[in-house]
């Protein structure tokens, strides 16, 4: 079956809203010695896909990741990860958002320790309950609306607005008439979605930076010793407990550590593990 106008014409829009996005990014990246990851061939990686594992052994594809310390040939330590998606409708929505946590939150956990910053950037059209199910899981998101899309290739003289009741043959003008626009054409309509846009970009933007920016302030170690007393009752826990010799020292070995590494901007990690290899290796993740 030939693909419709109307597909097509959905797809140039989402695609320019891609390069609006990787374009954004890339500069921010610049700016902060990091690495964007996105759909490529890369020689740090099998696929073209930006695919990253959870805990659990489960593969996740993202559309935008920056590294630090990563480069072409090596894969660095997650420092934002950034899902996209663009959307006419409102149908489905809901289920994208769900599918946005599927991705992010497993790989949130999995690189807890690293505390990665997790963005949305949705484009179109979303319910306002599925931009607050995104928000209320931690996720910070930038919506740029349908209707400054729009706004923005008026300013070429191209009308993009559709709906589902818009004929084939209007579609087909509107994809002919983006076929002959030159470079700068193209550029102009980035451009005046940044403009249209430009408070929410900016704050979305300045919330990653935050994140990044933040220092390590201080980290607090807790060793626990001791041996485990396995008690029957509450009353027995509690005398246990009363008559527990504070100040008593003790040749019992560790059973595990705790670790606190707090930032400046109030963050904390708190980890705890069973062995001081496991304390040792998590805690080389975060030295220079």
């Amino acid at each position: 079956m030939a693909e419709s106008f109307s597909h097509k014409w959905g797809q140039i829009i989402g695609n320019l809203i891609q390069e609006f996005i990787g374009e954004t990014l890339q500069i921010l990246a610049n700016e902060h010695n990091l690495y964007l990851d996105y759909q490529k061939k890369r020689k740090a990686r099998i696929s073209k896909k930006v695919s990253w594992q959870d805990r659990y052994g489960n593969f996740h594809d993202l559309d935008y990741v920056l590294e630090r310390g990563g480069t072409e040939d090596i894969r660095g330590l997650p420092a934002v990860f950034i899902e996209t998606a663009w959307r006419r409708y409102t149908k489905h929505s809901r289920n994208k958002a769900q599918e946005i946590e599927g991705a992010l939150l497993p790989l949130a956990e999995t690189y807890s320790h690293l505390n990665p910053f997790l963005g949305v950037i949705l484009a179109g059209i979303f319910t306002q309950a599925s931009l607050e199910q995104l928000d209320s899981k931690g996720f910070k998101v930038l919506y740029l609306k349908y209707e400054k899309i729009v706004q923005a290739f008026a300013v070429i003289g191209i009308d993009a607005s559709f709906d589902e009741k818009t004929p084939e043959e209007e579609f087909k003008h509107k994809i002919a008439q983006w076929k002959n626009l030159s470079t700068d054409n193209i550029i102009n309509i980035k451009n005046q979605l940044i403009q249209l846009e430009k408070d929410n970009i900016d704050n979305f933007i300045i919330t990653i930076e935050r994140s990044l920016a933040r220092r390590i302030e201080g980290v607090s170690i807790i060793i626990l010793h001791g041996q485990i007393q396995i008690i029957n009752s509450i009353e027995k826990a509690i005398e246990y407990v009363q008559n527990y010799q504070d100040n008593q020292a003790t040749s019992a070995p560790a059973l595990r550590y705790e670790v606190d590494i707090r930032y400046n901007n109030s963050d904390i990690i708190h980890a705890i593990f069973q062995s001081k290899v496991e304390a040792i290796a998590f805690l080389r993740t975060f030295a220079s």
